[in-house]
Protein backbone atom coordinates (compact mmCIF):
# COMPACT_ATOMS: atom_id res chain seq x y z
CA UNK A 1 0.00 0.00 0.00
CA UNK A 2 3.19 2.41 0.79
CA UNK A 3 4.13 1.86 -3.23
CA UNK A 4 3.09 4.37 -5.54
CA UNK A 5 1.07 2.87 -8.68
CA UNK A 6 3.27 4.52 -11.20
CA UNK A 7 6.63 4.02 -9.97
CA UNK A 8 9.50 4.18 -11.92
CA UNK A 9 10.62 0.99 -11.21
CA UNK A 10 7.24 -0.46 -11.11
CA UNK A 11 6.69 0.84 -14.66
CA UNK A 12 10.33 -0.41 -16.25
CA UNK A 13 9.81 -3.57 -15.06
CA UNK A 14 6.15 -4.56 -16.00
CA UNK A 15 5.69 -7.61 -13.69
CA UNK A 16 4.49 -7.26 -10.39
CA UNK A 17 4.89 -9.38 -7.35
CA UNK A 18 2.32 -9.07 -4.72
CA UNK A 19 3.37 -11.16 -1.55
CA UNK A 20 1.75 -11.87 1.93
CA UNK A 21 3.96 -9.88 4.60
CA UNK A 22 4.73 -12.87 6.62
CA UNK A 23 6.38 -14.66 3.75
CA UNK A 24 9.70 -12.16 4.27
CA UNK A 25 10.33 -13.78 7.78
CA UNK A 26 9.21 -17.27 7.26
CA UNK A 27 10.21 -17.95 3.64
CA UNK A 28 12.78 -16.01 2.49
CA UNK A 29 14.45 -18.11 -0.10
CA UNK A 30 10.82 -18.43 -1.74
CA UNK A 31 10.28 -14.71 -1.94
CA UNK A 32 14.34 -14.24 -3.09
CA UNK A 33 13.48 -16.41 -6.03
CA UNK A 34 9.93 -15.17 -7.11
CA UNK A 35 11.43 -11.35 -6.86
CA UNK A 36 13.87 -12.04 -9.56
CA UNK A 37 12.48 -9.05 -12.31
CA UNK A 38 9.82 -8.73 -10.43
CA UNK A 39 8.65 -5.17 -8.50
CA UNK A 40 7.89 -6.73 -5.10
CA UNK A 41 5.60 -5.47 -2.90
CA UNK A 42 3.88 -7.16 0.48
CA UNK A 43 0.48 -6.91 1.69
CA UNK A 44 -1.50 -8.08 4.65
CA UNK A 45 -4.92 -9.22 4.16
CA UNK A 46 -5.64 -9.86 7.53
CA UNK A 47 -4.56 -5.58 7.84
CA UNK A 48 -5.74 -4.54 4.46
CA UNK A 49 -8.93 -4.32 3.42
CA UNK A 50 -9.83 -6.49 -0.03
CA UNK A 51 -10.94 -3.19 -1.53
CA UNK A 52 -8.01 -0.97 -0.88
CA UNK A 53 -5.84 -3.53 -2.43
CA UNK A 54 -8.02 -4.20 -5.29
CA UNK A 55 -8.38 -0.53 -6.26
CA UNK A 56 -4.78 -0.10 -5.31
CA UNK A 57 -3.79 -2.96 -7.69
CA UNK A 58 -6.37 -1.52 -10.29
CA UNK A 59 -4.53 1.81 -10.77
CA UNK A 60 -1.25 -0.13 -10.78
CA UNK A 61 -1.87 -2.28 -13.42
CA UNK A 62 -2.98 0.60 -16.13
CA UNK A 63 -0.68 3.22 -15.07
CA UNK A 64 2.32 0.79 -15.32
CA UNK A 65 1.13 -0.84 -17.68
CA UNK A 66 1.91 -4.26 -15.82
CA UNK A 67 2.64 -7.20 -17.97
CA UNK A 68 2.29 -10.00 -15.33
CA UNK A 69 1.14 -9.77 -11.69
CA UNK A 70 2.39 -12.66 -9.30
CA UNK A 71 0.78 -13.33 -5.90
CA UNK A 72 2.54 -15.29 -3.59
CA UNK A 73 1.19 -16.16 -0.41
CA UNK A 74 0.87 -18.73 2.79
CA UNK A 75 -1.52 -21.87 1.23
CA UNK A 76 -4.45 -22.39 4.17
CA UNK A 77 -4.82 -18.88 5.08
CA UNK A 78 -8.42 -17.28 5.33
CA UNK A 79 -6.72 -13.79 5.16
CA UNK A 80 -4.13 -14.50 2.21
CA UNK A 81 -6.93 -17.03 -0.05
CA UNK A 82 -8.36 -12.91 -1.07
CA UNK A 83 -4.93 -11.97 -2.28
CA UNK A 84 -5.32 -14.62 -5.42
CA UNK A 85 -9.31 -13.89 -5.72
CA UNK A 86 -8.57 -10.16 -5.89
CA UNK A 87 -5.93 -10.75 -8.65
CA UNK A 88 -7.94 -12.56 -10.46
CA UNK A 89 -10.71 -9.88 -10.67
CA UNK A 90 -8.71 -7.08 -11.23
CA UNK A 91 -7.45 -9.36 -14.61
CA UNK A 92 -10.82 -10.02 -14.94
CA UNK A 93 -12.18 -6.69 -14.87
CA UNK A 94 -9.49 -4.66 -16.55
CA UNK A 95 -7.32 -8.02 -18.40
CA UNK A 96 -4.25 -6.77 -20.35
CA UNK A 97 -2.04 -8.85 -17.59
CA UNK A 98 -0.61 -12.20 -16.52
CA UNK A 99 -1.62 -13.61 -13.06
CA UNK A 100 0.72 -16.45 -11.90
CA UNK A 101 -0.56 -17.58 -8.46
CA UNK A 102 1.88 -19.28 -5.37
CA UNK A 103 1.22 -20.65 -2.15
CA UNK A 104 3.63 -21.92 0.62
CA UNK A 105 2.54 -25.18 2.38
CA UNK A 106 4.52 -27.27 4.71
CA UNK A 107 7.45 -24.73 3.44
CA UNK A 108 7.52 -25.75 -0.28
CA UNK A 109 6.39 -23.47 -2.98
CA UNK A 110 3.56 -24.75 -5.56
CA UNK A 111 1.93 -23.25 -8.28
CA UNK A 112 -1.58 -22.86 -8.01
CA UNK A 113 -3.64 -22.66 -11.50
CA UNK A 114 -6.23 -19.57 -12.29
CA UNK A 115 -9.14 -21.98 -12.35
CA UNK A 116 -8.02 -23.00 -8.88
CA UNK A 117 -8.54 -19.48 -7.75
CA UNK A 118 -12.12 -19.53 -9.04
CA UNK A 119 -12.68 -22.96 -7.89
CA UNK A 120 -11.86 -21.58 -4.61
CA UNK A 121 -14.59 -18.85 -4.35
CA UNK A 122 -16.88 -21.58 -5.04
CA UNK A 123 -18.08 -23.68 -1.67
CA UNK A 124 -20.70 -26.03 -3.50
CA UNK A 125 -18.55 -26.92 -6.88
CA UNK A 126 -15.74 -27.51 -4.13
CA UNK A 127 -18.00 -30.15 -1.85
CA UNK A 128 -19.24 -31.32 -5.34
CA UNK A 129 -15.58 -32.10 -6.38
CA UNK A 130 -14.77 -33.90 -3.09
CA UNK A 131 -17.73 -35.34 -1.72
CA UNK A 132 -19.67 -36.33 -5.47
CA UNK A 133 -22.77 -35.70 -7.30
CA UNK A 134 -25.05 -36.93 -4.52
CA UNK A 135 -24.25 -33.04 -2.92
CA UNK A 136 -27.06 -32.02 -5.38
CA UNK A 137 -29.73 -33.13 -3.70
CA UNK A 138 -28.25 -31.53 -0.70
CA UNK A 139 -28.94 -28.27 -1.63
CA UNK A 140 -32.30 -28.32 -2.09
CA UNK A 141 -34.78 -26.73 0.88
Amino acid sequence: METNVGSRRLRELGRLLLYGSCIEVEWPEHLKALSAGRFAASVCMEREHYNMVGYKLACAVRASSLREVVALTVDGSPHCVQLHTLVEEVRKLIGGFEALHYVIYKGKLYRVEAEDVKLSRYLSKVARLTRGPSLSSQLSP
